[in-house]
């Protein structure tokens, strides 16, 4: 008879034992499609880790930022939801913008923090934390910040308050600064170019990605120990402005300061992987890397004009040297292509098989749901959160029959929509929307439309002989605009 109580206790152990995957949701910071060897091989970008992560689990070819600039797409990444249904219509925010996450809506993090995960965010924020102003009108340093990431689900917070190129450049931990601002950082040109504003006591901009690559694998060595998993955001700083690699990259990549960087980055991510693996939770740790739009660096057909490596303040690559963007059309900010396909890989041992490819179209909005999915959390239903989310777990398994997903719409800088469905895109505006010449205004005609499998570079315009394909898309983006979801 005392066999019972030892078996009862084995079985409610069984029950307690928690089989949920770990999720590491790495975001570089404006790092292109063919930045990455394993996407690109004519790169001349050594990328030894993050060509491992994609041998050794799932690569997306057809993977897309919400947006093709900051902001809006981090606030897409964490709560589900398309930016352009918020307040903020184009553009990001500086380091003081005022908090866009309404307090009340529901994350990424706070769902899984309700399904027992740990959570944390360690890295660039850029999505407002309520800097408040002292009776002179001064930024007031001393006041707990009111709308920190630990108000919106996470457990622990370690970041800096947007892109390293914007003020104030301080380290924030929780709801408070970890080094008063002592300094003023003098304005910079690029390719290190910073703007002008306050700088923490602590705070070094040359050794920020490090100190933040350390503080993310201490933290993923800590919450190996315990019990339940945990979920870590870890955005990164770079390739971003400022192209600032650490000296011991400098010159490495014989491609100038943006190939050096890209080498950090990419060292950085091995420094990720290779905590998780000596920690021993590799086989149930899911690890995602990807970019918040693409690449800044524009294309140089022309060999005699100036470019990064004749003179590297030039934000250009001879397209014999590099392509940042691979062989997509445009650049960070824009409608095309070039703009917002991004680098996605993922690594589960226990839920993806190595090697694999994928080519379905997905979009970082799909975190929430595909968290949600592995967490084992009930996702709720979309008028209450994550109304544009689907969940990649058909994809991981290699059953993308099963995947369904509305159409993806994609936003530039300037505000210009495009739809896609299957390997049509239609643009609904005059042109990039962003950096790239025509800018073009939205809703302005004529529409462009593209057949991506037979024209990958967006060169034909179809859109005058195809006016049906034009109306159906014209139409489904028209009403995914008008219900506030895209998730039924």
């Amino acid at each position: 008879m005392k066999i019972i109580p030892f078996l009862l206790l084995g079985f409610l152990c069984f029950l307690r034992a928690d089989d949920r995957p770990n999720v590491i949701f790495i975001l570089a910071d404006d790092m292109g499609y063919g930045d990455v060897q394993a996407l690109n091989p004519k790169s001349k970008i050594p990328t030894p880790h993050l060509n491992r992560l994609a041998k050794e689990g799932m690569t997306f070819t057809d993977a897309h930022s919400p947006s093709a600039v900051c902001t809006p797409t981090r606030y897409a990444v964490l709560t589900g939801r398309y930016c352009w249904r918020s307040r903020l219509k184009s553009g990001v925010q500086n380091g003081y913008g005022t908090p866009l996450i309404e307090k009340e809506r529901p994350t990424v993090a706070s769902h899984l923090k309700q399904a027992g995960y740990h959570t944390a965010v360690i890295g660039k924020w850029h999505l407002g934390l309520g800097f408040e102003k002292d009776a002179k009108g001064q930024w007031d340093w001393s006041t707990p910040l009111g709308h920190s990431p630990v108000d919106l689900g996470f457990d622990r917070s370690l970041i800096i308050p947007a892109s390293l190129d914007f003020p104030p450049y301080v380290y924030v931990e929780g709801r408070k600064i970890t080094g008063l601002p002592d300094r003023t950082q003098p304005k910079q040109g690029f390719p290190g170019y910073l703007r002008e504003g306050e700088l923490g006591s602590d705070f070094s901009i040359i050794d920020c990605l490090d100190r933040l690559t350390k503080e993310s694998g201490d933290h993923i060595a800590k919450r190996a120990k315990e019990k339940n998993p945990f979920f870590l955001y870890f955005p990164l700083t770079a390739p971003h402005k400022p192209v600032s690699p650490h000296p011991r990259f400098q010159g490495k990549s014989k491609l100038g300061p943006y190939g050096d960087f890209v080498m950090q980055v990419d060292w950085t991510v091995g420094q990720v992987m290779k905590a998780v693996d000596d920690a021993g939770i590799k086989d149930n740790t899911l690890i995602i890397y990807t970019s918040d739009n693409a690449s800044f660096m524009y294309r140089e057909s022309d060999k005699d004009k100036p470019h990064h490596l004749s003179d590297e303040t030039e934000q250009r690559y001879f397209v014999g040297d590099h392509t940042a963007n691979g062989p997509w059309r445009g650049t960070k900010a824009d409608v095309w292509e070039g703009g917002h396909r991004v680098p996605t890989f993922a690594r589960w041992p226990k839920g993806i098989k190595a090697g694999t490819v994928c080519k379905e179209t997905i979009c970082l909005v799909d975190l929430f749901a595909t968290a949600s999915e592995l967490a084992k959390a009930k996702l709720p239903k979309p008028n209450e959160a994550a109304p544009d989310s689907f969940s990649w777990v058909p994809l991981f398994k290699g059953k993308p029959g099963q995947f369904r997903r509305a159409p993806v719409i994609n936003h530039s800088a300037a505000g210009m929509f495009a739809i896609r469905m299957d390997e049509w895109k239609l643009v609904l505006g005059n042109g990039s929307g962003g950096r790239q010449q025509p800018k073009g205004r939205r809703f302005t005609p004529p529409w462009q439309l593209f057949n991506l499998e037979e024209d990958p570079t967006e060169t034909t315009d179809l859109a005058s002989r195809e006016p049906e394909q034009v109306q159906r898309m014209e139409a489904a983006l028209f009403q995914i605009l008008a219900n506030d979801k895209s998730r039924k």
